[in-house]
């Protein structure tokens, strides 16, 4: 073992010196090309385009549909003038650009270091809102991963937050709702999938997080539901009578009611509200917004 050890460290040691033996000749290739008679060869150096000449030429792209060309021109005064105003106004272009072709890491990317070197620029809010779209278009149907859900109310959340005066609040709200939803609907769904197993616990904790966090979602009718009837499987008739009974005082209406009414009723017992229950409690929160 030692033996093994020794060999290992001295292959270890050597393999530096072999990259910087690789190197040497590159550089020299390097460096030959730049020079002429051991001085600097000025004409290996090509002086960059100004910054406001590649940034109208993107324009000008943009405006005839190269929309691809164009974002390859702001990217250039991004890299080659960093500093120079025409590099702000060519970053939230890029960030635009890379939105609409579908490129919502890219957009992500670009708009968040918009949001970090210009954060009290009027074109901020509308990054910040250019990331929490793209995390929402990337919002997958309910019977898969809800990642891109809650990353996009913490991105629309932002916008409200930290601009609440801008154009784009009343759709980051929406937004927000309708990512809300989903995550609403996976939770149901994973219920359901426990309720069908038998596994009425953990069935109740997903109806738990729809009543207790997303109340304002289409779904919280059923998830009531769905506690009266995992409840009363498992015995717990108070809770299944609460339930049932905050159903039908908020939802006197619905469906869903309905049939936690005729479940329970064929049963020999009605709706009656438990004031000290965990469901009471939570509707008198109001939920999470």
């Amino acid at each position: 073992m030692i033996k093994n050890t020794a060999v290992i460290q001295r292959h270890s040691s050597e393999r530096p010196r072999l990259r910087f033996v690789m190197l040497v000749p590159v550089l020299a290739l390097f460096l030959g090309s730049c020079t002429f008679g051991g001085k600097v060869d000025p004409s290996a150096y090509v002086e960059p385009d100004p910054p406001d000449l590649l940034y109208n030429q993107g324009l000008a792209l943009l405006n005839a549909g190269e929309a691809s060309k164009a974002r390859e021109k702001f990217e250039e005064v991004d890299e080659q003038h960093p500093y120079s105003e025409y590099a702000r106004r060519s970053l939230i272009l890029t960030a635009y650009l890379n939105f609409k072709r579908g490129d919502f890491p890219e957009a992500i990317n670009a708009s968040r270091r918009y949001v970090r070197l210009y954060p009290a620029n009027k074109d901020a809010a509308y990054a910040q809102y250019i990331i929490g779209e793209s995390q929402f278009r990337q919002i997958s149907d309910v019977t898969r991963d809800q990642s891109a859900a809650h990353r996009a109310i913490a991105a629309m959340n932002q916008v409200i937050q930290k601009y609440p005066e801008s154009e784009y609040v009343g759709d980051a709200r929406r937004k927000i709702q309708v990512a809300r939803d989903q995550i609403a609907g996976k939770e149901m769904q994973i219920g359901r999938y426990y309720q069908e197993r038998q596994e009425y616990l953990a069935a109740v904790n997903r109806f738990k997080s729809v009543v207790t966090n997303m109340q304002t979602t289409r779904h919280v009718e059923e998830a009531l539901l769905r506690l009266t009837e995992s409840y009363l499987a498992l015995g717990i008739i108070p809770e299944a009578q609460t339930a049932a009974a905050v159903l039908g005082h908020n939802y006197p209406d619905s469906q869903w009611y309905a049939d936690a009414y005729s479940l329970l009723t064929r049963g020999g017992i009605r709706p009656q509200e438990n004031t000290g229950s965990w469901i009471s409690r939570a509707f008198r929160r109001g939920g999470a917004a």
